[in-house]
């Protein structure tokens, strides 16, 4: 009987010990991987992740898109050295990327299917999930070339200006949104990692 009270004291002692331990970050979500979550309209972007027009030098026609990874920002090339500036959200430390690539698709809320590496890496994610206010993907994706990744919006605004991504793109929904109507299928998109001098 003291074995069985003993044996018995020592499974409630770590049966405490697990509930009151921080699940293992493997099993929580990235902070911009929560489907479901729904986005709160009503939160204030610092003013440097806002979408504002500024002097932007660059030989790029207008209508390309450069991406600034390092200084997360999006520029849309306007006519007379200007552009579009929007805040993003970029990849995370090792899953940063730079290249030339077009937009191949666009959706209006659009389905996600998180592809196999993310849910091998996460695998506590759905395999689908339909589009909506919930979807991590937010109101408007735009496809880049034949890879994965994706610029498009998000349910976690405060997530603009950090580096949490899987090496997709996230802008607010509502810049997502503008920027989608203003770029065609076929848009030139170039990926930096650094600033063009």
């Amino acid at each position: 009987m003291t074995d069985f009270r003993r044996l018995t004291g020592i499974f409630i002692a770590a049966l405490g010990l697990v509930l009151s331990t921080p699940h293992a970050s493997a099993q929580q979500p990235d902070r911009g991987d929560e489907p479901g979550l729904i986005a709160d309209d009503g939160f204030e972007l610092d003013p440097e992740w806002r979408k504002t027009v500024v002097y932007y030098r660059t030989t790029e026609p207008p209508g390309t898109i450069v991406i600034s990874t390092s200084e997360r920002h999006l520029y849309l090339v306007q006519p007379g050295g200007r552009a579009i500036r929007y805040g993003i959200g970029v990849g995370r430390d090792g899953f940063q990327w730079q290249g030339l690539v077009n937009i191949t698709n666009k959706k209006e809320w659009p389905d996600w299917t998180p592809p196999p590496e993310m849910i091998q890496r996460q695998p506590y994610l759905p395999r689908f999930m339909a589009g909506g206010p919930g979807n991590p993907l937010g109101a408007r994706a735009m496809y880049l070339g034949t890879t994965v990744y994706r610029i498009h919006g998000t349910n976690r605004p405060d997530t603009i200006g950090t580096k949490v991504s899987s090496g997709c793109f996230r802008l607010v929904n509502a810049d997502v949104s503008d920027l989608y109507d203003r770029v065609p299928v076929g848009t030139k998109v170039i990926i930096r990692q650094k600033p063009e001098l």
